[in-house]
């Protein structure tokens, strides 16, 4: 085909860049509407260096979808001239994406706040916040280490319920998965920072927090999360090293016992859906799983934080093959979206991973859920597209705020059914 001969012509003059500045790099949604235009986009991504952000690979990438990929400056004239060329439609979502990074940074400083929910905050502000939370509210938060990564930084487990002399069912919450979905984090904090301040006067928290235990990890993937701060906004996986490879992490979120490896994810070590090299292979993902498995007995619920795409996802995404809980599943779902839905009209869609979104094996949600905690969830925040991993921090409180009234709804359900 002419237009994969140009491409290759002219790809092979460019080198691949290595800066972590992403002046006049660009965001591009895709509209392939046959199997040509895939076929382009798969020989594009086998050329030049391209950060896929929906789908999260190129073996996702199918005909009559939406394919948002980030390409930096230097490719621009190339990728232009390719659509134009192979008649593809397309839209740009970023022009450009070093404007949009700096532009995340947009909510005003409030002097009064000791802690800024408004805004982003960093791996050790996050860790001053858990050890001040614990020390301000001894009646209701305890923490813990639940693991330590790579790196060797701390994974702090913060546990919130009003103390009993017998055991509680619980819920298990994480944020933070994906380095780069930093909305993700600041949602755990949010919902925790609203759980102190609303018990007592709010009587659905008041009632969850009096029966139930709610287990919050604010940053599961605390390597990739600083990184991002420190290195590269982009990064999404962990930053553990491989003998015999000059790649670096692995997804996380593709890293969990469940159908591992089987579709929608990677077993080259450079792919930012890297399976890793075996079942929770990742220290961080090891971690989670064995708190998960020592209280089994008392964990009734599973719900896992990322963005973006506004989705609310339960199992399976391994398989097309439907849970056994699946009308149960769905029937929470769409409550807990039309509960968000009602704050501010922002529209979810509800359903199973692999058909919702697309087949991806390894994630935390299908692995909890096969280990017997029924009520498995995956929140995908806002937006779908047009910041994506880079949300204003204007955002923030619309999106939390939302956000907890679908919480909220899933936690009183599990609270009813939860015996």
């Amino acid at each position: 085909m002419k237009v994969l001969l140009f491409l290759q012509f002219v790809a092979a003059a460019l080198a691949v860049p290595s800066s972590t500045r992403y002046d006049g790099d660009v965001v591009y949604r895709l509209k392939p509407e046959n199997q040509d235009h895939v076929e382009i986009i798969k020989e594009l991504a086998n050329s030049i260096e391209v950060d896929f952000w929906r789908p999260e690979n190129i073996e996702l990438v199918t005909a009559n979808s939406h394919v948002d990929i980030h390409f930096s400056a230097e490719h621009f004239l190339l990728v232009n001239n390719l659509l134009q060329q192979s008649g593809m439609k397309h839209e740009v979502l970023i022009e450009n994406l070093q404007e949009a990074v700096e532009g995340q940074f947009n909510a005003k400083e409030r002097s009064t706040e000791i802690y800024n929910y408004e805004k982003y905050n960093n791996l050790q502000q996050i860790e001053s916040w858990v050890a001040n939370m614990a020390a301000a509210n001894p009646s209701l938060i305890t923490t813990s280490q639940i693991g330590t990564s790579y790196e060797g930084r701390r994974m702090h487990l913060l546990k919130l319920g009003k103390p009993s002399s017998s055991p509680k069912p619980a819920i298990f919450m994480d944020c933070g998965i994906h380095a780069r979905e930093w909305i993700s984090p600041a949602f755990c904090q949010w919902f925790v920072k609203e759980a102190l301040t609303t018990y007592g006067s709010d009587s659905a928290m008041t009632s969850l927090l009096n029966t139930m235990d709610v287990y919050v990890l604010p940053v599961l993937n605390v390597d990739g999360y600083d990184y991002t701060w420190t290195n590269n906004r982009m990064w999404r996986k962990t930053r553990s090293r491989k003998s015999g490879s000059s790649c670096i992490g692995a997804d996380p979120n593709r890293n969990f016992d469940a159908g591992w490896c089987r579709i929608g994810a990677s077993t080259n070590p450079c792919s930012d859906t890297y399976c890793g090299a075996k079942p929770e292979s990742e220290v961080e993902v090891k971690a989670v799983a064995d708190f998960i498995r020592r209280n089994l007995s008392s964990i009734k619920a599973y719900i896992t934080v990322h963005s973006y795409s506004q989705l609310l996802l339960f199992p399976y995404s391994y398989t097309t093959a439907l849970a056994p809980d699946h009308e149960e599943l769905l029937r929470v779902a769409k409550a807990a979206a039309n509960a968000l839905t009602s704050l501010y009209g922002t529209q979810y869609t509800s359903g199973p991973g692999a058909v919702t979104i697309y087949p991806a094996a390894g994630g935390s949600d299908d692995w909890a859920y096969d280990l017997g905690v029924k009520y498995s969830y995956t929140f995908e925040l806002r937006d779908t597209g047009r910041y994506g991993f880079l949300l204003p921090e204007s955002e923030i409180r619309p999106t939390c705020q939302e956000t907890m009234l679908a919480v909220k709804y899933i936690a009183s359900y599990v609270q009813k059914n939860a015996y």
